[in-house]
């Protein structure tokens, strides 16, 4: 319900534009909203799609370290399980490479979690990202001249928007950082025009964990010491 949140939001630190540094860390965010049982489960189901990415990072050789807020960093560096909900349906039947089977699988997770929970933010934000990684995914085929079917991942829980302008803005990129740059600033913007800013319901703590991610995604982007290479076409994986 709207207030119930009050004093969580007011004790967070405000968030500045994007590129700039993150006031506290996605595991201190996380920590900060676990007495609250559904928003806490929230965040989590947002943050969780952070952990994913490092740990794509981490296993393409593109960072040394992660920082997981969700997983643990054993699991982050693929020397322990993932939890079973994202690995369970993961067998060979299913159509697609094995990290778009896992990204499925963590879509339809967080889905559920929006659902059970009631977060019409939640289930906005994953629909729009879902479409726009369905639009990219797309668009690498036709580049590669192959067949985009079955490099799509949970179309049925995205949504309807018109990306060509903002993927001829990407396409047009001179790396793929300044391509990912892109993308981020439209994906800011979609949070901006969509967040509960005041509410201080449980979406409102959902706008800001992803808000946050951005910001930390940026700052690991930008220090070279997490890097093999600070080179800017290692952005590809976290597109």
């Amino acid at each position: 319900m709207a207030g119930d949140n009050y004093y969580l939001m007011t004790a967070l630190p405000a968030l500045g534009e994007l590129g700039s540094p993150p006031p506290l860390s996605a595991a201190e965010l996380l920590a900060h909203v676990r007495p609250n049982g559904g928003a806490a489960d929230l965040v989590e189901a947002v943050l969780l799609s952070d952990d994913l990415i490092q740990r794509e990072a981490f296993l393409a050789g593109e960072v040394e370290q992660v920082s997981p807020a969700v997983l643990t960093v054993a699991q982050a560096k693929n020397d322990q399980p993932l939890p079973d909900f994202l690995v369970s349906d993961l067998d060979e039947s299913h159509v697609g490479i094995a990290v778009d089977r896992l990204w499925a699988a963590y879509y339809h997770h967080a889905a559920s979690i929006a659902s059970r929970c009631s977060s019409r933010f939640l289930t906005e934000w994953l629909g729009y990202e879902v479409s726009l990684r369905n639009a990219l995914a797309v668009a690498r085929a036709k580049a590669l001249d192959i067949d985009p079917v079955g490099y799509t991942v949970a179309a049925e829980l995205g949504g309807e928007y018109d990306f060509s302008v903002l993927l001829a803005e990407w396409a047009a990129a001179s790396n793929p950082l300044a391509g990912l740059r892109v993308l981020d600033k439209a994906r800011w913007r979609w949070l901006t025009e969509n967040d509960a800013w005041f509410t201080f319901a449980d979406d409102e703590l959902v706008a800001y964990a992803v808000k946050l991610m951005l910001l930390c995604r940026w700052r690991r982007l930008t220090e070279p010491q997490n890097t093999k290479s600070n080179r800017p076409e290692k952005a590809q994986k976290y597109t």
